[in-house]
């Protein structure tokens, strides 16, 4: 079955960089869109990146510029480099399989990152 596991949320001060990773295992990876997306207190699931197959990369207009995402085929793994980060970027980050509404796909447990001084 379709695992995702998210790994490398921190508490990290304002300004500063991270990366998260996202190892995929159950399906064929390197054909699929994959997601990344977040949740903030109080808040719903919002979109960040998508990367597709062919490595076409889209951004949320709020982390356009900041963030990064990428995949290894070899590693069933898909990353987010997140930099400059701001308060407003505290969240937990998901990520997700496929295309469709980011509540009716597969997702993973979540990694938090908390940007805090």
């Amino acid at each position: 079955q379709v695992q995702l596991v998210e790994s490398g949320g921190v508490l990290v001060q304002p300004g500063g960089s991270l990366r998260l990773s996202c190892k995929a295992s159950g399906f064929t990876f390197s054909d699929v869109q994959m997601k990344w997306a977040r949740q903030s207190p109080g808040k719903g699931l919002e979109w960040v990146s998508t990367i597709l197959g062919d490595r076409r990369t889209y951004y949320a207009d709020s982390v356009a510029g900041r963030f990064t995402i990428s995949r290894d085929n070899s590693k069933k793994t898909i990353y987010l480099q997140l930099d400059r980060l701001a308060t407003s970027d505290t969240a937990v980050y998901y990520c997700l399989k496929g295309a469709g509404p980011l509540d009716s796909i597969p997702r993973g447990q979540g990694t938090q990152v908390t940007v805090s001084s």
